[in-house]
């Protein structure tokens, strides 16, 4: 089987951890404070904004953990390296996004049911400290967010926050001028249904690189009948197709030659191949099983 592959431009992973770590840093200051603000100011949307400052804390260390795996070498006993730990830690935020989602709501509830009076002042102050903060690390790692799973989580952690303090600061000025207290229940809900919005897509997106589903821009077939118009390919079969992490997506295949080729014309075949399915499908590594007058099924495209 022959295997080859396109190099890729990968981000700057020293430049990512050190945006992380000050993403951390300023992370807990701010919960921090926030807790000590919500304890004393009596507010729920206070609180649950710290609760996910916390989260965002967790994340944010998860990610500089796999941002710092990612860089490590392969070994005969781990031949991909840790190339996918991004892809964990994404999955692994993703869900940490839900899980305080479900407790905002269901303190939420509580609250709406008994409303408490609310020292705003402490709120609208502690909130804009987590505006400022929070959009500090958003401008840090959004360039990086762009293009990697593992960042984009810790991006909409820290990007979700950021708004929920705009809310918390809302609600705050709602609460000192109008005293409608029960606005701190309402905030805190529609933050969690936000974060619930943004991690579930989120969640899903790694699964199914996690599943080694293949990737929903690229069809299976079209791919056969782009290949089997290369002379002199009769078939192309038993394939698979599958995204490693951001920077690599693999291709592995059977093919059945109409002839008994040299291994000279195959390589000149496979670099074809690698050619067309990096540029049309952008599939970067490539591993091609040759074939000739073997007898198995021809006509199962797909197998386990």
């Amino acid at each position: 089987m022959e295997h080859h592959h396109h190099n890729h431009s990968h981000a700057h992973p020293d430049l990512k951890g050190r945006n992380l770590v000050i993403s951390i840093l300023l992370n807990i200051i701010i919960t921090l404070t926030q807790v000590v603000g919500g304890i004393v100011s009596g507010s729920l949307a206070l609180l649950s904004d710290a609760l996910h400052n916390f989260s965002d804390v967790l994340s944010l260390i998860v990610s500089y953990i796999a941002t710092v795996l990612s860089k490590k070498e392969a070994s005969t006993n781990k031949t991909f390296g840790y190339k996918r730990a991004e892809i964990i830690a994404a999955f692994v935020n993703a869900s940490t996004l839900i899980i305080v989602a479900v407790i905002l709501i269901k303190e939420a509830i509580v609250r709406f049911i008994s409303p408490q009076e609310i020292e705003s002042n402490i709120v609208i102050w502690l909130a804009l400290l987590g505006i400022v903060a929070n959009g500090f690390s958003v401008i840090l790692l959004k360039k990086d967010a762009d293009s990697n799973m593992n960042m984009k989580s810790a991006y909409l952690h820290l990007l979700t926050d950021m708004m929920a303090s705009i809310a918390v600061l809302v609600g705050g000025f709602l609460m000192m001028f109008y005293k409608i207290y029960w606005v701190d229940a309402l905030l805190t809900l529609l933050i969690a249904l936000y974060l619930i919005y943004m991690g579930y897509k989120l969640l899903i997106a790694s699964t199914k690189v996690l599943m080694l589903f293949t990737p929903e821009t690229i069809e299976v077939q079209k791919i056969v009948l782009e290949l089997c118009k290369i002379e002199p390919i009769r078939n192309v079969h038993h394939v698979h197709i599958w995204q490693l992490n951001e920077a690599e997506v693999h291709l592995e295949a059977h093919i059945d030659f109409k002839e008994d080729i040299s291994l000279s014309k195959f390589d000149t075949i496979l670099n074809e191949i690698e050619e067309k399915v990096f540029h049309d499908f952008g599939i970067n590594h490539v591993n091609i099983q040759p074939e000739f007058g073997k007898c198995d099924s021809k006509k199962v495209i797909v197998q386990d």
